[in-house]
């Protein structure tokens, strides 16, 4: 049986290929693009195939490797997309302050005075810094995930405090 999302973190995803040979082009999620390969097999989205990573390169802020199974061209272009898992306990525990994405995904988002807001939806990173797509529909925000904007983080609990910043202190920092 497939381990739960909650049971596996999503650590990189295959960008494209690269070659005849069946290497592929992985985009890592890691904080050193390397341990793509540091946490044993990966698998799939669906968790029907795994495969050791062993990294031959490194290209445009990716990291080239060979899939074990993966021979040729062909297989590698169809797994192009594939997002690559490994089971959450291999991982080293987070730091004071600092949590897996998977873990945020899916708590409840609230105000100090208790009102909620909907739930995590994605952690988003574009360049400056993570943050929180929180919504319940169509009403989707997007919140800086810093100690001034989320200050309480509450894994346990399942549950989120938000502080978004006003207009003016916007201004000002």
């Amino acid at each position: 049986m497939a381990a739960t999302e909650q049971e596996r973190v999503c650590i990189g995803a295959i960008a494209g290929v690269r070659g005849l040979k069946g290497e592929v082009r992985i985009k890592s999620f890691t904080a050193d693009p390397d341990d793509v390969a540091a946490y044993g097999p990966v698998s799939t989205d669906d968790g029907d195939a795994s495969y050791r990573i062993n990294i031959t390169a490194h290209a445009k802020g990716l990291v080239i490797a060979r899939l074990d199974g993966i021979a040729d061209r062909t297989a590698a272009e169809a797994l192009k997309g594939t997002k690559l898992y490994v089971p959450k306990d291999v991982l080293p525990a987070p730091e004071d302050g600092e949590y897996y994405h998977a873990d945020l995904v899916g708590l409840t988002a609230e105000t100090e005075d208790g009102e909620h807001l909907g739930a995590v939806k994605a952690v988003h990173n574009f360049g400056a810094g993570d943050i929180l797509e929180i919504g319940a529909g169509e009403d989707d925000m997007m919140i800086p995930f810093t100690a001034d904007t989320i200050p309480v983080v509450d894994i346990e609990n399942g549950r989120i405090v938000v502080k978004p910043q006003t207009a003016v202190e916007a201004e000002d920092t």
